[in-house]
């Protein structure tokens, strides 16, 4: 009856405004236009296919907002992923005081409840973006690394000591341009168990520890770093080229111009190559 009546547009709209409360008091103008109280016993029995029709396009109606609200909020059907990429943006933009997984569901469309199914809480979301912090460290070293030219004239020697200050300068280059996700990568973290972590690995598969591994282990297979010094090389190295970062983009260095800052990255990778 309904459906003869009125428009398939219309019957949307009207469908909107039938509630509950309309159903048990009274529908001004919704049937027959001329305001007849749907409650009266002479009108409820011709309303009732009508309202039956309703509550059908209501619901199904319903329905496809559902569908259509979860296919825009659960890209890909992986939420986890979502909520640390969202999580990686509030990083970039705040450093990890920023990474709130309120915030965070807020950006991706979903409510705090179902965050909780992928993080207990504000520090699990938080080391998960620590490892994506990790993940673009290691990409910006890889990409550093890609400028070195392998089999040159200089030697293994030479090459071995490129790809040592490649892994520094790519480490520092990093913290200058992306501070946010270089204060986050290392939050939270107590010991050194998430350095092999494939979540913080790079497009090589290393993570930014596994790289200064490898050209390491290349300083001792070239000759360059003798054998017996090269247990534990990687946290003097680290240490020192960690430091500088944090000097340069938090501490009394911050006022450095450009030309002083490559000045200073320079030598240390220079003393850090000597040193060892």
């Amino acid at each position: 009856m309904l459906a003869g009546r009125y428009s398939p547009q219309r019957v949307v709209v009207l469908s909107r405004r039938f509630t509950q409360q309309v159903k048990e008091r009274r529908a001004v103008e919704l049937l027959s236009g001329q305001g007849e109280d749907l409650c009266h016993p002479t009108i409820l029995p011709r309303a009732a296919p009508a309202m039956a029709q309703l509550s059908t396009v209501f619901t199904s109606k319903r329905e496809v907002d559902l569908q259509q609200a979860g296919r825009s909020t659960y890209r890909h059907g992986d939420l986890r992923r979502a909520l640390i990429d969202a999580g990686t943006e509030l990083a970039r933009e705040g450093g990890p005081a920023a990474v709130v997984l309120r915030e965070a569901t807020r950006q991706t469309g979903v409510t705090p409840n179902a965050a909780y199914r992928h993080f207990a809480d504000r520090n699990a979301l938080l080391h998960a973006v620590s490892m994506a912090a990790q993940a673009a460290l290691a990409c910006a070293i890889e990409e550093e690394l890609g400028s070195v030219r392998e089999g040159n004239d200089d030697g293994a020697a030479e090459v071995a000591r490129a790809r040592l200050r490649a892994v520094g300068a790519g480490y520092l280059r990093f913290a200058q341009t992306e501070p946010g996700l270089f204060r986050t990568a290392f939050a939270g973290h107590v010991d050194v168990r998430d350095a092999a972590t494939v979540d913080s690995a790079g497009a090589s598969g290393k993570t930014p520890f596994q790289l200064l591994s490898a050209a390491l282990d290349g300083l001792m297979e070239a000759g360059v770093l003798p054998q017996e010094r090269r247990l534990g090389a990687e946290f003097l190295a680290w240490s020192s080229v960690h430091g500088l970062a944090i000097l340069v983009i938090d501490g009394p260095l911050r006022g450095l111009s450009l030309e002083q800052r490559q000045f200073a990255v320079s030598r240390l990778l220079e003393m850090v190559d000597k040193g060892l």
